[in-house]
């Protein structure tokens, strides 16, 4: 007995020295080399050791305070009232043990308990003072009572108001994230990397290094964004605030973001309705999110209820299922893109993660596996964000014992023809280009996909079959395809073969600008397409344009105008256009907005099903007038057009004030434009 006590009484030694590391590496380095998952199932194990010895629990466990000591370049602040963590649930009988303990605690029995719930944002917590309404103190959660006073850098954040509204009490503190935007942060890093400086790995920790930048002016050159979620030491009207949902809303009325997703919910079913709804939308949102969190919506029972050592027991975060992992990079071999650039893969052992179970990821380029100094054999951290593909974050060198280098090979791996790399790049390229199996294929995908020529029921494995048996080595060849050909292959019968030809035959008429984009020409996008289109009007005037003629047209620099005149210049490539002529392929002048219209430079966002328009439908009318389509509404969006059931872009449309059509509007504003 004493043994197993003393074995366990180390244990519990060991594991708060390895959280208290890792909340100093998390809160106070931006450096964190323990994964969520990982830390959540120590933790949990600290927990378990202190509840059946309680004579183990020593007061700087991790289990009774929250955070790490503050750094030293920052003035320290001691929090009015400590800013607590969360306790997390990350199994459903977690929240059903929450909801249960709530109950009892309340003598609640039969009746469902309102909760409000709300997304985990992955942010940096902050609290903020506000004195006569002007924010005069911010400061981070640091170990829950003490934080680091980082006011100038809060000021630089401009969803952040500097004076409240004059609904607001003369004093008031106001707590919520600091968190970068997912656009913001591809920017940022985008950046960092032009100037050769330090490549983030996540948005919360850019977010967390930019709010501790010494100088202010760092800070305000990066976006920060930030979301309110609770109000402490209210001067006046304390009593009058009932719940967590009112909270929420004079929040708003204060001047603060909040997030449009939160609401109440009642009960264990819609705590698992929340939960569902959100993991739907996680990959759709403007920031980052690791779970939701509830809280009892009434204060006086959040009052009842109280708090333990470090959490309160009225509130729990339900935490996704981790989007890191570590697993083992069994070997790395090559793929070979439409434009011959040659791709590191890793083959991973079986791994699942954020609920899918990962093999493959992406390596980028050999600049990039040199970078983060990874070998074949390593155990590595896997990461994945929605519907990204899965790429390795870094290796674990602690756990690294028979591993070798990785080096480009030589030859093309489909083709056997060379590999080079061009001066000023870090992809490796087959130089075989349409010689290459594996670079036709995917040309031909390209080719025929929905932005380009539109070939409906053509996929990647149909091209698979077509270039392996040689039925197709050109994109005039498509147009060559008989129906009594295309039977014979695997899984194809006489319906879909007609079916497919009768596709490509449609796809024979097209505009310009999609006929520019499925050539797939090196830089060239979507978006450079029907710039083309629209300075040049005709493909004889688009092969005759030197780089000077190219350049001049905007966002087209000398990179896109060298890949543009080097295609055009290559026999091999004007034989292929030459070839779909006279297969029969035309495109009609499209029509280009003039400056004056009415449609010109306003921005529109598409939401629900249209009846009368496709989406590409839809796009195309808007663009051909001048105007632009988005995705994401905000602020500058000037419409945002309501088919069917338009889901969540229609409330975010009301909450900003944007103003909304129905198709029939949409249809009249075309129409209008027409006149």
């Amino acid at each position: 007995m004493n043994d197993d006590y003393s074995a366990i009484k180390t244990r519990a030694i060991g594991l708060r020295r390895i959280l208290n590391q890792a909340n100093r590496e998390y809160h106070t380095l931006d450096a964190p080399n323990l994964l969520d998952s990982e830390y959540d199932q120590l933790f949990r194990e600290l927990i378990n050791i202190e509840q059946e010895y309680p004579e183990l629990r020593v007061e700087d466990s991790p289990t009774q305070r929250v955070g790490s000591r503050t750094l030293d370049s920052f003035p320290s602040v001691t929090h009015s009232s400590p800013m607590l963590s969360l306790n997390n649930a990350i199994e459903v009988s977690d929240i059903k043990q929450f909801d249960r303990r709530t109950k009892d605690l309340l003598e609640i029995n039969e009746a469902e308990i309102s909760y409000f719930a709300e997304p985990k944002f992955d942010g940096l917590a902050i609290s903020l003072r506000y004195v006569d309404r002007v924010l005069v103190q911010a400061a981070t959660r640091g170990d829950g009572n003490t934080g680091e006073q980082v006011t100038e850098n809060i000021r630089t954040v401009r969803s952040i108001p500097l004076v409240l509204s004059e609904h607001a009490p003369t004093m008031v503190e106001v707590r919520g994230e600091v968190v970068m935007m997912k656009r913001d942060f591809e920017d940022l890093n985008r950046r960092q990397s032009e100037s050769g400086e330090k490549i983030f790995a996540n948005p919360r920790n850019a977010a967390a290094g930019s709010l501790r930048q010494l100088d202010s002016k760092i800070t305000a050159g990066r976006k920060l964004s930030f979301f309110a979620y609770s109000l402490e030491n209210v001067s006046e009207s304390n009593g009058a605030i009932q719940s967590q949902l009112e909270i929420s809303s004079l929040l708003k009325q204060y001047g603060f973001s909040t997030s449009s997703l939160s609401r109440v919910v009642k009960g264990l079913n819609g705590i698992q309705d929340f939960f569902n709804r959100v993991a739907t939308l996680r990959s759709s949102l403007d920031y980052e999110i690791d779970g939701v969190v509830y809280k009892v919506d009434a204060l006086e029972n959040q009052r009842k209820l109280g708090f333990v050592a470090r959490a309160p027991r009225y509130s729990m975060a339900y935490k996704f299922p981790p989007e890191e992992e570590i697993t083992q990079l069994l070997d790395i071999e090559v793929q070979v893109g439409r434009t011959g650039a040659i791709t590191p893969v890793a083959r991973l052992a079986p791994v699942r993660v954020g609920g899918v179970v990962v093999t493959n990821a992406t390596l980028h380029n050999q600049d990039e596996i040199a970078r983060k100094q990874i070998k074949i054999g390593d155990y590595v951290v896997v990461r994945r964000a929605g519907d990204v593909i899965p790429e390795v974050v870094r290796p674990i060198p602690d756990r690294r014992e028979n591993v070798k280098e990785f080096s480009m090979p030589k030859h093309c791996p489909v083709c056997q023809g060379d590999i080079a790399k061009e001066s000023g790049e870090s992809v490796f390229r087959c130089i075989a280009g349409m010689k290459c199996r594996a670079q036709r294929a995917q040309s031909i995908w390209h080719f025929c996909s929905r932005k380009a020529m539109n070939i409906d029921g053509i996929g990647e494995k149909l091209i698979d079959q077509l270039v392996e048996l040689r039925f197709v080595e050109s994109f005039a060849d498509l147009y060559r395809l008989e129906p009594v050909r295309l039977s014979t292959l695997e899984r194809m019968g006489e319906k879909s073969a007609n079916n497919i030809c009768e596709a490509i035959s449609k796809s024979r008429e097209t505009t310009l600008s999609r006929f520019i984009y499925s050539l797939g020409i090196r830089n060239v996008g979507e978006q450079t397409a029907k710039d083309l289109a629209s300075h040049f009007e005709t493909y004889e005037h688009l092969i005759l344009a030197t780089e000077e003629d190219l350049i001049k047209i905007p966002d087209i620099g000398p990179v896109v105008a060298s890949s543009i005149r080097a295609y055009f210049n290559d026999p091999y490539h004007t034989s292929v256009v030459e070839g779909l002529i006279e297969m029969g392929v035309s495109w009609k002048p499209e029509r280009f907005a003039l400056a004056n219209t009415v449609l010109a430079e306003k921005k529109f966002v598409l939401t629900g099903k249209l009846k009368s328009f496709s989406r590409d439908e839809a796009e195309k009318e808007i663009e051909s007038r001048g105007g632009t389509v988005a995705s994401v509404v905000s602020k500058n969006i000037d419409y945002v057009v309501l088919g069917e059931k338009p889901g969540s872009k229609l409330k975010k449309a009301n909450d900003l004030g944007v103003k909304t059509i129905d198709e029939l509007m949409f249809i009249s504003l075309l129409e209008r434009e027409d006149e």
